[in-house]
């Protein structure tokens, strides 16, 4: 039997109106430490956010926001000083509590036997 292993994860949210507290999940971000593995991965649905949320966001820079989410999970060089720090601190860092546009729910924990696989899983079912 192949063993399983502990992964976090969070959600990734747009959150127009902060004092509102109301969002649209547009991605995940999964963290597993024994398996190396680091990713975010997201999707902007423009009319389903517009559909929620009305025409006033400014959707490219949403977009570009959750960009940097993603190159910054696979600590890419030219994605600043977080991608250079070690898997666990940009997981950290990425999922630290904030007050913008862009935002992570609370980092959830699991195990499992493919972290990739994990990830595709919790998007389908989280996002989508």
């Amino acid at each position: 039997m192949q063993e399983r292993d502990l992964f976090e994860y969070a959600v990734i949210r747009v959150v127009p109106k902060v004092e509102r507290e109301e969002f649209l999940n547009v991605g995940v971000i999964l963290f597993c430490a024994r398996q190396k593995f680091l990713q975010a991965k997201c999707q902007l649905d423009n009319k389903r956010i517009q559909a929620v949320f009305g025409s006033g966001l400014d959707l490219e820079e949403i977009w570009n926001n959750l960009k940097a989410v993603e190159r910054i999970s696979l600590g890419e060089e030219t994605s600043g000083p977080i991608a250079q720090l070690d898997p666990a601190s940009r997981f950290r860092w990425l999922t630290a509590t904030r007050s913008t546009i862009v935002q992570t729910s609370k980092v959830h924990p699991g195990f499992c036997k493919n972290a990739a696989e994990t990830l595709e899983r919790l998007f389908r079912q989280l996002v989508l």
